[in-house]
């Protein structure tokens, strides 16, 4: 097993690097959005490839960062029943989950669309609109993304299966009854709120 939680342990460092990596494409789509607003409306100057590559950045933070979310634990749960089972309930239904779903899904998607991606390389298919980009890197990211998935599922099922068998403390790599960073800084906000509301009724 030692070999294998090794493994777990290189696909769970990929997955945070490039995790970390794609939340910055959000603010390179944002910085190209304004751009492009700010360019139309203020000199009437634009161009369909500033949208494609928006939307191509968009793809890439959703379909690059969904083993980031399995490693994080971020993925979506029925918590009012995962809250009420035992560490052992959930990991064994996330095992039966991953096999049964989750890794039979990420192969049928990558057979699926690998030769989207192939032919579209292949004939260099180009974007219907007037001055738009090329299609294979926005259909690689499918594959990829998909490929990154089964990797960290698998991850995921040695880090259960080693949980089941005595050989990790958790089940996870992060704590599902742990506060996020945003959920964090919403609760820090309000109390700020909250306590400038108290002093302004003090003065």
């Amino acid at each position: 097993m030692s070999p294998l939680l090794s493994f777990s342990r290189l696909i769970d460092s990929l997955n945070e690097w490039i995790g970390k990596l794609v939340i910055w494409l959000v603010l390179a789509a944002v910085a190209i959005s304004a751009g492009n607003a700010i360019m139309r409306k203020a000199f009437d100057v634009g161009s369909n490839a500033y949208l494609e590559i928006q939307w191509y950045l968009f793809a890439a933070v959703f379909m690059l960062g969904v083993g980031y979310v399995f490693l994080r634990n971020a993925h979506v749960r029925i918590d009012f029943i995962a809250s009420r089972l035992s560490k052992r309930t959930n990991a064994v239904i996330d095992a039966i989950g991953i096999v049964v779903f989750v890794v039979p899904l990420s192969i049928i998607m990558i057979n699926l669309s690998w030769p989207l991606f192939m032919n579209a390389y292949v004939s260099g298919e180009v974007s219907s609109n007037a001055g738009g980009l090329i299609r294979w890197p926005v259909m690689l990211l499918i594959p990829a993304g998909f490929g990154l998935l089964l990797l960290q599922s698998l991850s995921e099922l040695i880090k259960r299966i080693a949980f089941l068998k005595g050989l990790r403390a958790e089940p996870f790599s992060v704590d599902p009854a742990a506060k996020s960073d945003d959920v964090m800084l919403v609760e820090e906000l309000a109390e700020q709120i909250e306590r400038e509301r108290a002093a302004g009724i003090r003065q």
